[in-house]
């Protein structure tokens, strides 16, 4: 009666329809009040994706988990310069939280006392420490600091430096400290642009600019460094260069019969950066010397390129991985190089003993003359381009013939291939490994023509391996892979994929990940772990690169120089070795500001390595219960370095 006569001055027509809308109202209103959850309503729900958890195409996915709460993200927003590109390549792009995912993990509170642990919203508990700055020691650069290269302490007690061994790896007690960034930093130009030019603040080191002014490496310009393309053996370019090796040599064949190379001793990596324009990639790599910041040039360019060097140890690559390997000053690293080489492959020498008569330069071309004989190795060209610049072409051997005919055993033959495929921390060989070959008397047949090479299984030269792995191991892979990338990692991550150059697969199986981002604007450094099944083989002979590695250690790169770091299933067992925080010191190490890590495990996995993140204010979200996205701010410690605004 009351509610009645409140509207009595409506008509007798109207009145009770505007009752009935007020009762409606009224009771939505009760309803929402004792039940405040936004799902009580359908029309209030949020979408779901179009991809359940319990579809994951993984084959290692474990069984859905809990779904996983947590409090909203106390840290700021950061924001990064501008990149004169017209976008701001380090912001994440705003499209807001994805509607799968949910903020995650520990309070983000970094005066948390240490040893007591980090909890929120139901996260694991990990005793995060109070992030500090790495202290390094005398004549190291904090900004650029490298801890298994940059280890003063160990340089200082070896007993030899004959053998390149301060150039080599000397790891310390992994450090739970944070690299400060480069005063001025700005988030890196975009591709290709980034391949001529990068900004002076990010890589501060002009000494090559004077060193090699009359070689064309590099120049100052204004606020920017400039590279003209130029190289110690290709003054008048790079490009022309290439070309010159094809026509000298045309079953080459830059991007279809050669795929991998391996530039040693690449300066600047101009020579992997131009050959990408021919659907080559170069594994660029060089040691941290008196050539200042080659490979942070490399890397900030966005060209393949890692810290390695010849001195006592193997490389950290399978045997016979490349089609070809270029270098300017090789001389007796070549039993190594060797190793790596694939059999039918190809050494591209290019220094001035190949066309100056002084003495020395005579002395070692007959070094070489006769070390290239003694391993097998055929001259096949031997050529002069219009700048008078020699190069020489030798071609490793498909048989193992010529090395059981030879008159003199020197080197001699290694007795045999047991553990030749796990190079990690091991010595030089002083003998010659024969390659793997068939009941036929032949190595194993040259992959097919890229880019169908990339979906075909290319037999290991490990007879163990290759009864590990299957083509049908491979394909599953492969598809799991592509359709993961598709559904999930490009419509709903967060990521603004034009940004992204540099990419790291910390646990690359059969190089899966990387196969499915072929046709993106990018490349991936496929590291196996070195205590994981020998895949490394088949992702080389898949037409990619990639390195053996133990995460326990800092990796052969400078701060700053992935854009996307990606961990699948890798973590929980990892962590029976080292600590978590170790792991992710070193991920926030080599990551760029404003640029993503992924992370793919179980549910416990996931909310331990949150509450490290959040403690280093990186922004963090859950994904279909499996994958933690987490943004990489700014923010440094002493907040000295910050990013120029």
């Amino acid at each position: 009666m009351a509610i009645s006569s409140a509207f009595s001055f409506l008509s007798d027509r109207k009145r009770p329809i505007v009752v009935s809308v007020f009762l409606f109202l009224l009771l939505s209103s009760l309803f929402l009040l004792f039940s405040p959850a936004p799902t009580a309503l359908p029309f209030f729900s949020s979408p779901t994706s179009h991809v359940s958890s319990s579809s994951s195409p993984l084959a290692a996915s474990p069984p859905p988990q809990t779904p996983i709460s947590a409090p909203a993200d106390p840290s700021p927003p950061e924001t990064p310069a501008d990149t004169s590109d017209g976008s701001n390549a380090g912001a994440t792009p705003d499209r807001g939280t994805p509607a799968s995912a949910v903020d995650v993990g520990g309070s983000g509170n970094t005066n948390e006392t240490p040893g007591t642990g980090v909890s929120g919203g139901g996260a694991a508990r990990v005793a995060v420490p109070s992030w500090g700055v790495c202290k390094v020691g005398k004549g190291v650069v904090a900004a650029d600091y490298i801890p298994c290269l940059d280890n003063v302490k160990a340089v200082k007690a070896l007993k030899s430096l004959r053998h390149m061994e301060h150039r080599e790896r000397h790891c310390p007690k992994s450090p739970r400290c944070l690299v400060p960034l480069p005063p001025g930093y700005r988030s890196p130009l975009l591709w290709p642009r980034s391949r001529d030019m990068i900004w002076y603040n990010n890589v501060p080191h002009p000494k090559l600019v004077e060193y090699k002014k009359d070689q064309n490496w590099v120049r100052k310009s204004s606020n920017y460094f400039v590279f003209p393309g130029g190289g110690t053996q290709f003054k008048a370019g790079v490009t022309r260069y290439i070309q010159f090796i094809e026509q000298i040599m045309p079953n080459i064949q830059w991007g279809t019969h050669t795929r991998t190379v391996l530039d040693v001793g690449c300066g600047v990596a101009s020579f992997g950066g131009y050959l990408l324009d021919r659907n080559v990639i170069t594994m660029s790599v060089a040691p941290k010397d008196e050539h200042e910041a080659q490979i942070q040039f490399a890397l900030e360019r966005g060209i393949p390129a890692l810290l390695a060097v010849i001195g006592t140890q193997k490389l950290p690559f399978p045997d016979d991985s490349f089609d070809v390997i270029h270098c300017a000053r090789c001389g007796k690293p070549l039993l190594e190089l060797n190793r790596v080489l694939r059999p039918g492959g190809y050494y591209i020498w290019s220094a001035t003993p190949v066309y100056r008569r002084g003495k020395r330069d005579e002395d070692d071309w007959n070094a070489m003359v006769t070390l290239t004989k003694s391993i097998c190795w055929r001259t096949v060209v031997k050529s002069k381009d219009v700048n008078k610049i020699g190069v020489v072409i030798y071609q490793k051997p498909t048989s193992n013939s010529c090395y059981l005919e030879r008159k003199k055993n020197d080197p001699p033959l290694c007795s045999g291939r047991e553990g030749s495929n796990s190079p990690w921390c091991t010595p030089l060989d002083s003998c010659l490994l024969l390659p793997a070959v068939s009941s036929s008397g032949e190595a194993n047949s040259w992959p097919i023509s890229w880019p169908e090479r990339l979906n075909i299984k290319y037999s290991t030269t490990s007879d163990k391996s290759s009864s590990q792995l299957s083509q049908e191991k491979i394909d599953s892979d492969t598809k799991q892979w592509k359709d993961l990338v598709s559904e999930v990692y490009f419509s709903e991550f967060a990521v603004n994929w034009s940004t992204v150059r540099n990419v790291m697969d910390m646990n690359a199986g059969f190089g899966g990940f990387a196969a499915s981002l072929i046709h993106q604007p990018l490349w991936v450094m496929n590291v196996v772990p070195f205590d994981h099944p020998e895949t490394l083989p088949v992702i080389f002979n898949r037409g990619l690169i990639g390195v053996y590695h133990d995460w326990c250690e800092s990796f052969n790169t400078y701060p700053r120089t992935y854009d996307l770091v990606h961990m699948s299933y890798l973590l929980q067992g990892l962590t029976n070795r080292c600590d978590i925080i170790e792991v992710a010191a070193e991920i926030d190490r080599i990551l760029r500001p404003g640029k993503w890590f992924v992370l793919q495990d179980t549910e416990q996995v996931i909310r331990k390595m949150d509450t490290v993140l959040r403690s280093m204010h990186y922004k963090t979200a859950i994904v279909k219960q499996q994958f933690l996205f987490a943004t990489k701010g700014f923010w440094r410690p002493d907040n000295a370095g910050s990013e120029s605004r």
